[in-house]
């Protein structure tokens, strides 16, 4: 599994992680939920300038836990820049918000963000490209295909521009009504291993892979009587038999991978960053998890802020210490026999010896 890894794509993941190699990013490039939840609030849409004020106070009192930072182009990078911690690494996404379903459809399309690149978004400061991408192998194979070409673009850019690619494949409902579902719950893992086994194939150039939790806790037998929230729900599996789809998880992921929040409550994240991290992750990458509770506070400043010093903060720092257990990234069998490359013909081209 070892590779060539290039000299800048090597930096750039260093920057993502701590001094040990390890991942422990916040995300803040939410934009249409985010928008939905702040109009909740507001009880009117929200404009720009507040989308982009909340996540600016989100990223001063929390991006100094963080080893690296995703934030959007589009509200959080413009308004953003000073608040970043110096220390942290920066990620762009290039994603537009949301998916475009063709009419009478079930497959989700990416479209890219208009005027936005990877060119730019290196320019800009970026360490890291990150796509979210909605793939569901058993969607139309139209929809199958655009999304895999889109992913193949990105990776090409990427390694053009020599920079990290991270890939956050989403899984969606096709067939069964709904994705909090008995029905889903059996069919996440095998979408969720065989995404992440299709998306390390070295033709679509992806460094990292931001995987979902590959099931859902609330249907194991020992969570699903409303440990996590309220609502009791009918079992599928076993903890035990969560810790081998984990591992499978892992044994498909032929390159580094974290796991994200997808909006689950804290106690549920922290559950999933220990069983994941036990499997051989890298590290989070969580947003909602740890500052959604200050969307209800936005509306009253000073309120939101003592909550982001305080339970945000702990919230953070809960993450990090779960990620303590998580594998170094260059332990991970496709770098640690890694070969650095330099490209020095080309190298020399651009820089002539005196």
């Amino acid at each position: 599994m070892a590779r060539e890894i290039s000299v800048g794509k090597m930096r750039g993941l260093m920057r993502l992680a701590d001094p040990n190699g390890r991942f422990k990013m916040m995300a803040i490039d939410q934009r249409g939920s985010l928008n939905k939840a702040l109009a909740g609030v507001l009880g009117r849409e929200a404009t720009h300038d507040e989308v982009a004020r909340f996540k600016q106070i989100i990223t001063r009192h929390l991006g100094r836990h963080a080893s690296a930072v995703l934030t959007d182009p589009l509200y959080g990078m413009p308004r953003s820049g000073r608040d970043l911690p110096a220390q942290a690494g920066l990620l762009l996404a290039y994603e537009k918000t949301g998916y475009v379903t063709e009419e009478g459809g079930k497959g989700r399309n990416t479209e890219l963000i208009e005027g936005w690149s990877v060119a730019k978004a290196v320019r800009a400061g970026a360490d890291a490209i990150k796509l979210l991408l909605y793939y569901q192998p058993e969607a139309e194979p139209k929809a199958v295909a655009h999304q895999q070409a889109i992913c193949r673009q990105v990776g090409e850019e990427c390694a053009r521009h020599d920079v990290p690619f991270l890939l956050e494949p989403m899984s969606y409902a096709v067939k069964e009504s709904g994705t909090d579902t008995p029905e889903f719950a059996r069919k996440k893992p095998e979408v969720v291993i065989e995404t992440a086994r299709e998306f390390s194939r070295p033709e679509y150039g992806v460094d990292v892979l931001k995987m979902e939790f590959p099931a859902d806790l609330k249907y194991t037998h020992e969570y699903c009587n409303g440990v996590f929230d309220p609502k009791v729900r009918t079992p599928v599996y076993s903890l035990a038999e969560v810790r081998r789809i984990c591992a499978q998880l892992n044994e498909a992921a032929r390159v580094p991978w974290v796991i994200l929040s997808a909006a689950v409550n804290i106690e549920e994240f922290l559950a999933n960053v220990d069983l994941a991290c036990a499997a051989g992750a890298s590290g989070f990458l969580c947003g909602r998890a740890i500052w959604k509770e200050a969307i209800p506070r936005f509306t009253n400043p000073p309120e939101m802020e003592r909550f982001l010093d305080t339970t945000g903060r702990i919230n953070f720092l809960k993450c990090n210490a779960a990620a303590e257990a998580a594998r170094p990234m260059w332990e991970h069998p496709a770098l640690a026999g890694a070969t650095v490359a330099l490209d020095t013909e080309d190298w020399h081209r651009e820089y002539p010896a005196p």
